[in-house]
């Protein structure tokens, strides 16, 4: 009998044959395959494309090249190429039909180039395009018919160009559209034909209001920014948006928020109302949205008296977390001005408390603090109470008891025998008493002055001494499903202003593969999205500068991915008969020839290349697209920006609004159909 002849170590030979020969003979110069399919030109410097691409190519990056121009002849054989960036360039024109050779293009950047317009067949034969980038250009008009021929986009990002009208978008397929900082009047709703857009962004766009009818036909949207316009006011539009999860209002001149501002918003996750000049929140504003994780309320003069008090002590029970903490701050009154909202105690706020005084006694609700020992010049004279007719009194304000008074007023000689000090009138500690004369002063601890006591001079109480000494990690996860996590790099980058780009890194510590999946990020993005990640499942994520050997300036993070439920039964009953089916059929072509395996590997990888545009093989790239995923062995789908990836509409009232996008196109291992979960 023969000896069985297993076909792995030759499949294994052949495949590093082909890396091999990619590397060394087809690779163009002064770029990097990685993998036989993804070449990522980083150090190349020409006003043209490279040559001598090879044609199985899926994967090309060719971002900060120097590129000028562009030509047909520029992409000819490259029919398999799946993903294109070209963003980073100094590109001002598109040919016509330059992409006509592209017939498997999925998804391309062009962003941060010169660009001045789009013509009708600029993307012409871009058939299959899910991902169309064009942002921070300089594009003034587009071809009223330029994204006819699109009819699977999915993404279409045009913000920061200088755009005054937007083509009409019939795109049931579009689930994200950017048009933020252009000057384009807000589209009709006849124009706007999405009904399945689950993100719109239409920040610092002059906008003055909000199209109810338009609000009302985007009934499956999620995600909308609205921030940096000329809204006086929260707008009514909004109660039409019952499905919202993230909304940005932030930059607004509003000033005051109502109760019914937010009214049919409970499904609200993160609220951004930073910047509109309040001074306070409206009553009950704490029960309105029952399922908030995210709150960014900074940039406001807030008014830290004791009508604000609850707010520290609900973020707390809540456990909600609020953004940007060190810029959400008190303004008035002088004793709270510049202190963070956050850090403040319920008795900071001067709260009235209820006490009982009579000519020869006061007992209070706060306990007296002991008598503190201090220099001359830190005691001052403050003013008695208001008089009373009866001897015994009980004080109630609804303002603290921080009313100046000049020192040499003869209090003394208006209440006769009644001398006393009210309780909590000084301090940061410090203690009420009489002086010979029978006037009223403060003894101030070290460290503290003012006639209250009131100016800290450096010192802080001992209950935010260990806060102060805990260092602010530089990145943080928020937003985080059962698919992925929303990582905020906004310290990580004000920090560090040198760096051209951060270099993220991430495993999962839950799992068995726990080898590391390595991204790359532009330093304009200060935030990224994790996406395509395992349920349940704890993550280390690291940011390094890109391009910087070693990780001396890295910062880590971790963060655990929500439960999810598992497939049904009846699925995977499926999957396992197709698997017992499929075995004995398997082993039959094993037995042939080793020659029929390496046949059948070629097959394999064309058959790959046909159903699955990214496969399980598929080492993650460098700097991927928004959106854009390399299957690995786990499903994970690692991708290029912050905002992105897509999902199909979710369940219309339902609670769960991160149902995942089927992508048959690409199979786990694990049984169950892998997904592409929403970009939010």
């Amino acid at each position: 009998m023969k000896p069985f002849l297993h076909p792995l170590p030759f499949l294994i030979l052949f495949h590093s044959l082909l890396v091999t020969r990619t590397k060394s003979s087809d690779c163009p110069k002064f770029c990097s395959c990685q993998t036989p399919i993804t070449i990522f030109c980083t150090q190349r410097r020409s006003t043209n494309m490279p040559w001598g691409l090879p044609a199985f190519t899926q994967n090309l990056y060719l971002f900060q090249n120097g590129i000028k121009t562009l030509t047909q002849d520029d992409f000819l054989g490259l029919d398999r190429l799946e993903l294109l960036d070209l963003s980073q360039n100094k590109l001002t024109n598109l040919p016509d039909n330059v992409f006509k050779p592209l017939s498997s293009l999925r998804n391309l950047d062009l962003s941060s180039n010169h660009i001045t317009h789009i013509s009708q067949d600029s993307f012409s034969g871009l058939t299959l395009l899910e991902r169309l980038y064009l942002f921070n250009n300089q594009i003034k008009n587009i071809h009223p018919e330029a994204f006819e021929g699109l009819q699977q986009l999915l993404e279409l990002k045009l913000q920061g160009n200088q755009l005054i009208h937007l083509p009409a978008l019939h795109k049931p397929s579009l689930l994200l559209l950017d048009i933020s900082y252009n000057h384009i009047i807000l589209p009709s709703p006849t124009d706007l034909q999405t009904p399945n857009l689950e993100s719109l962004k239409m920040a610092g766009m002059g906008l003055t209001s909000l199209s109810e009818e338009l609000m009302a036909n985007l009934d499956n949207l999620h995600d909308l920014d609205i921030s940096q316009n000329h809204l006086k006011a929260v707008p009514s539009a909004l109660r039409e948006a019952r499905g919202l999860i993230r909304l940005n209002l932030a930059g607004n001149p509003v000033g005051q928020l109502k109760q019914e501002d937010f009214q049919n918003l409970e499904m609200l996750q993160d609220l951004d109302i930073s910047n509109l000049n309040l001074q306070g929140f409206p009553e009950g504003f704490g029960q309105l949205f029952p399922k908030l994780q995210y709150l960014t309320v900074a940039e406001n003069p807030f008014n830290c008296l004791c009508p604000l008090a609850w707010f520290p002590g609900w973020l707390h029970d809540m456990g909600l977390k609020l953004g940007r903490t060190e810029e959400t701050r008190c303004h008035f009154p002088p004793v709270n001005a510049g202190k963070v909202l956050e850090k403040l105690r319920h008795r900071d706020f001067g709260c009235p408390t209820t006490t009982t005084v009579t000519t020869t006694t006061v007992s209070s609700s706060t306990p007296r603090p002991p008598l503190i020992t201090t220099q001359a010049h830190t005691t001052h004279a403050l003013p008695p109470p208001l008089p009373t007719d009866d001897p015994t009194m009980e004080v109630e304000s609804d303002m603290p008891l921080l009313i100046p008074v000049s020192p040499s007023s003869s209090t003394d000689l208006l209440f006769p025998g009644i001398q006393f000090c009210p309780s909590n009138i000084c301090l940061n500690g410090g203690t009420c008493q009489l002086d010979q004369h029978g006037q009223l002063e403060c003894s101030c601890p070290l460290g503290t002055s003012g006639r209250y006591c009131e100016n800290t001079e450096d010192v802080l109480p001992p209950e935010f001494s260990t806060v102060s000494a805990t260092a602010v990690p530089d990145i943080n996860s928020r937003d985080v499903t059962s698919t992925t996590i929303l990582l905020d790099l906004h310290r990580y980058i004000k920090t560090r202003p040198y760096i051209r780009g951060i270099r993220l890194t991430y495993r999962n510590l839950s799992g068995p593969d726990r080898r590391p999946v390595h991204l790359s990020v532009p330093a304009s993005y200060p935030e990224y999205t994790l996406r395509g990640l395992r349920p349940n499942s704890t993550y280390s994520v690291c940011a390094s500068p890109l391009g910087e050997p070693g990780d001396e300036d890295s910062s880590c993070t971790e963060a655990r991915t929500a439960e999810q439920q598992h497939s049904p039964p009846e699925r995977r009953v499926h999957s396992s008969q197709l698997t017992t089916t499929l075995v004995p059929t398997l082993i039959a072509v094993v037995l042939s020839l080793v020659v029929a395996a390496v046949v059948g590997t070629v097959c394999y990888l064309r058959r790959k290349r046909a159903k699955c545009h990214m496969d399980l093989d598929c080492e993650p790239s460098p700097l991927e697209m928004e959106g854009v995923k390399s299957c690995l062995d786990n499903g994970a789908l690692p991708q290029k920006q912050t905002e992105l990836m897509l999902s199909v509409p979710a369940i219309q009232g339902a609670q769960e609004y991160e149902v995942p996008l089927m992508q048959t196109h690409c199979t786990a291992n694990n049984n169950v159909a892998a997904l592409k979960p929403s970009y939010f």
